[in-house]
């Protein structure tokens, strides 16, 4: 992984006579000052795309358990070299990935059928009692964003 801050953990799946069993993330394995402050899961329908945006403060911790998609991550912070790489994640490589304030991101299911992602932000959405501006730079609409796919 080449863009800072930006991080990939590989999970385990741990198998038996009942099922299986991933750990998510472990506190005592978090990056230096992360530490999630809620949990969200979203599905997403094949061939479409959440993002790209960024966050000005907010940090994600992404979980790809489940589906084929694609993730994109954009170096957008100033005073650093620009870069986008493109992982592939979901149920034949499960994988965590934090993402930090200012790397643009997004991920599209390339899979055949609906998928979920885990989230664990380091922020509230819209803060304390959802009473605060969003924390997101939404890249979608701007026909000249060099955040494509």
């Amino acid at each position: 992984m080449s863009i800072r801050g930006v991080h990939l953990k590989p999970l385990s799946r741990y198998s038996d006579s009942r099922g299986w069993l991933t750990e998510l993330y472990r506190d005592d394995e978090l990056p230096e000052g992360f530490r999630p402050a809620m949990s969200y899961l979203s599905v997403t329908l094949p061939g479409v795309a959440r993002g790209p945006h960024e966050h000005v403060h907010q940090t994600d911790l992404f979980v790809f358990l489940d589906g084929e998609y694609e993730l994109h991550v954009w170096e957008n912070r100033e005073g650093e070299m620009p870069a986008h790489e493109i992982h592939a994640v979901g149920a034949t490589n499960p994988m965590a990935a934090w993402v930090p304030p200012g790397v643009v991101h997004a991920y599209r299911n390339v899979g055949d059928a609906p998928a979920f992602v885990l989230n664990f932000p380091d922020q509230l959405y819209a803060g304390e009692g959802r009473r605060e501006p969003v924390d997101e730079i939404r890249h979608e609409d701007d026909e000249d964003s060099r955040f494509q796919f």
